[in-house]
C-alpha cells in the first residue's frame, strides 16, 4: 500500500526505524503539530511517506544544531505548507551546513542504528567510497551531519562510478567557488580591522550558503529541464501515429 502514488506507506514503527528515532519522539513532534498528520489506511492504522521522513529529518539536524523546541517551531511554521521532500531535504542542507566537522566512532550496529535501515555490506562500502564513512579498526568514524545524506544516495538509482564522480565535480567547483569569494572578501576588506572581518564573515556565511544552494537547485532544474526537453523531442511517435495517411 502507498499513501499515494508516489510515497510509500509507512507505519508509525517503520517510520521511527527509518528515521532513526523512537515511536515515542515521533508521537511527540505530531502532538506538537511538527509533523502532518498521517494518511488512515484500513483499520484505522496511520501511513507516512517521504515528506514525513524528510521533515523528521530537518527536526533532528536542527535540534543537533542545538536549536531550542520552540525555535524549531518558528522555524517549521515560516515554511510553504507545500515543500516537497526534496525542498525539506534542501532547507535541511542550509541547516547542516553549520554544524561542525565532528567524526564519531560507532560500531557496525549502532551505524545502522543511525542509518535508521538495514546495511548490507555493499552499503558500507559505498558509505566508505563516498567519504560518508571511515573505517576505524573494527568500527567506523562518521561525521553525523553526513551520514543522512549519504543514506539516502544508496537509493539513487546511479553507479557508485556515477555518484564519485559526481562528488569530484561538486567539491572541486565548490572549492573553485570558495577561493574566488574569500579572494573577493580579502580584496574588500584589506584595510579592516581584525575584528571587523570577522563579524563580516559570520554575516557573510549565511547569505553566500543560501545564495549557493539557491543558485545551484536553480540552475540544475534549468539543465534537466533542458534534457527531458530535448530528450520528448527525440522520443519516436505513438505505434498509433506510424505510418497513418495524411489527410
Amino acid at each position: 500500500m502507498t499513501t499515494d502514488a508516489a510515497q510509500p506507506a509507512l507505519t508509525i514503527d517503520e517510520l521511527a526505524a527509518r528515521a532513526g528515532v523512537t515511536v515515542r519522539t515521533v508521537r511527540f513532534y505530531s502532538s506538537r503539530g511538527l509533523l502532518p498528520p498521517p494518511a488512515i489506511g484500513p483499520r484505522r492504522v496511520g501511513h507516512y511517506g517521504r515528506d514525513h521522513l524528510a521533515r523528521l529529518a530537518l527536526i533532528e539536524e536542527m535540534q543537533h544544531q542545538g536549536m531550542t523546541l520552540a525555535a524549531i517551531e518558528r522555524h517549521l511554521r515560516q515554511l510553504p505548507q507545500n515543500l516537497t521532500p526534496h525542498d525539506l531535504a534542501v532547507q535541511r542542507a542550509v541547516v547542516a551546513s553549520w554544524a561542525p566537522q565532528t567524526e564519531e566512532r560507532v560500531s557496525r550496529r549502532e551505524l545502522q542504528r543511525r542509518a535508521g535501515r538495514p546495511l548490507a555490506d555493499e552499503d558500507v562500502e559505498r558509505l566508505v567510497a563516498m567519504d560518508v564513512v571511515a573505517r576505524d579498526g573494527d568500527a567506523f568514524r562518521v561525521d553525523p551531519g553526513l551520514l543522512g545524506l549519504g543514506v539516502e544516495l544508496l537509493d539513487v538509482p546511479l553507479s557508485q562510478e556515477t555518484v564519485l564522480a559526481a562528488r569530484t565535480a561538486l567539491v572541486e567547483h565548490a572549492r573553485a567557488a570558495a577561493h574566488e569569494l574569500s579572494r573577493l572578501l580579502r580584496e574588500a576588506v584589506a584595510e579592516r580591522d581584525a575584528r571587523d572581518v570577522r563579524s563580516l564573515s559570520a554575516h557573510m556565511h549565511p547569505l553566500v550558503v543560501q545564495a549557493l544552494l539557491t543558485t545551484f537547485q536553480r540552475s540544475l532544474k534549468e539543465e534537466l529541464r533542458e534534457w527531458l526537453s530535448g530528450t520528448e523531442q527525440e522520443r519516436p511517435p505513438e505505434d498509433g501515429s506510424r505510418g497513418a495517411p495524411s489527410a
